[in-house]
């Protein structure tokens, strides 16, 4: 931080009766001061803390980027999404979040004005790139998931255009602050801190282009595909119901004329058209035992049917009931796995931008609150390589070859 000193110096001279003066103005004396830190008892467990983070979320999208690169297996045009966003959260981690731990253990802000410019605009361009990255992403499910076809004719060019749009538009957010649009105040030698613009418009301008418009479009864009995906899960159903018959066909032991080579035990396989319709009859009546007794050698093939439909029915009931239960499975998976990817960007993410629309009304919020926010919001650039990989086991197979040194004994 560096403070002028000005000094006004008036020198009288007398010399044969004569009274010469001086007066020097304006002498100005750049005085620069080292990092004031806070006490030791907040810096140490801060460091490694904030320090375990940075170095997660490092190593966490080192894998994915590595993985990506090396597993052929991942290197389709769905991924460049996933690449891209990885590399983001990588230019967070480094360029950012190093700087952002000095800023928290020090009192005041003891580096250039340029520097604090850089980090703002930095952390604002690969914040923003991130979080839409996310949305870019969720955009590209939605269009695999409601057209077949866009899966298979999936160009490089459309991926390309996303991930250039991202990026254009965190340079459109993050660039105004480097061409002037700040308050005269807000400058780091004056008021020893660096902080984002927290002019009106700019706020306004700047967290719902990296926000809360984002936000609004996932957050339909997962809804809708959750539609899509759970009336897929369904679709069979939907038929079943069209159709007012079910068929089943259930293979069921029925006694022989005899012992035959083919059936020693003097049984054999027996296999049953059912419908819903004849179910629903051949039950009524029916116990829940079915009672086989009377089923001899010289029962019809006819007869033995009849007595053998209220088991063959009950076992149409359970496979049924088994498949139902398979698809609620899926349906729940599918719910889940959206669940968790909206629910941990919006955790990470929503605290830091309401505070960020209230600091330019809200002049009193405690830093402690300001720094929690804005730490859980980097958090998400850790979360980002387990949330989006940890459900696909091709990046979990390459995770491991890349642990285990698979893929350079394959190169040795």
């Amino acid at each position: 931080m560096e403070t002028n000193l000005t000094a006004s110096l008036s020198v009288l001279v007398g010399y044969n009766g004569t009274t010469v003066s001086f007066e020097v103005e304006e002498i100005s004396t750049p005085v620069v001061f080292g990092p004031q830190v806070k006490s030791l008892d907040f810096v140490i467990p801060t460091t490694i803390f904030l320090g375990l983070m940075v170095l997660a979320t490092i190593i966490g999208n080192v894998f994915v980027i590595a993985a990506i690169l090396l597993e052929k297996n991942l290197q389709n045009v769905a991924n460049y999404l996933i690449l891209s966003l990885a590399v983001a959260d990588l230019m967070v981690a480094t360029l950012v979040m190093p700087i952002s731990i000095l800023n928290e253990v020090t009192k005041t802000w003891f580096l250039q004005n340029e520097v604090c410019d850089m980090w703002i605009t930095f952390d604002m361009l690969c914040c923003t790139a991130s979080i839409l990255h996310l949305v870019a992403i969720s955009v590209d499910r939605y269009w695999a998931v409601t057209n077949i076809d866009y899966v298979r004719n999936r160009s490089a060019k459309t991926i390309l255009i996303m991930i250039a749009i991202a990026w254009f538009v965190g340079l459109c957010i993050s660039m105004p602050r480097l061409l002037g649009w700040r308050n005269p105040d807000n400058v780091p030698s004056k008021s020893g801190m660096c902080m984002i613009n927290r002019d009106i418009v700019y706020t306004f301008f700047s967290t719902g282009g990296a926000f809360y418009v984002p936000t609004i479009i996932m957050l339909i864009i997962y809804v809708k595909i959750y539609q899509v995906a759970r009336s897929r899960i369904r679709k069979k159903n939907f038929i079943k119901k069209q159709s007012k018959k079910q068929k089943y066909v259930i293979t069921v032991p029925s006694p022989t004329n005899g012992l035959t080579e083919s059936s020693p035990n003097g049984i054999t396989e027996t296999s049953i058209m059912l419908d819903e319709t004849s179910c629903v009859n051949g039950l009524n009546g029916c116990s829940d035992k079915n009672d086989n007794s009377k089923l001899t050698a010289n029962t019809s093939s006819e007869e033995v049917k009849l007595a053998l439909l209220p088991n063959a029915c009950v076992n149409a009931a359970k496979a049924k009931k088994q498949k139902e239960k398979l698809e609620m499975k899926r349906e729940r998976k599918a719910a889940r796995t959206l669940g968790i990817i909206t629910g941990a960007y919006i955790v990470c993410w929503l605290p830091f931008f309401i505070i960020a629309l209230s600091n330019p009304f809200l002049q009193n919020i405690p830093d402690i609150v300001n720094s929690i926010v804005l730490w859980l919001g980097y958090f998400n650039s850790s979360l980002n390589p387990v949330i989006y990989t940890i459900f696909n086991p091709e990046f979990r197979n390459a995770f491991q070859k890349i642990l285990f040194g698979k893929y350079t004994r394959r190169r040795n």
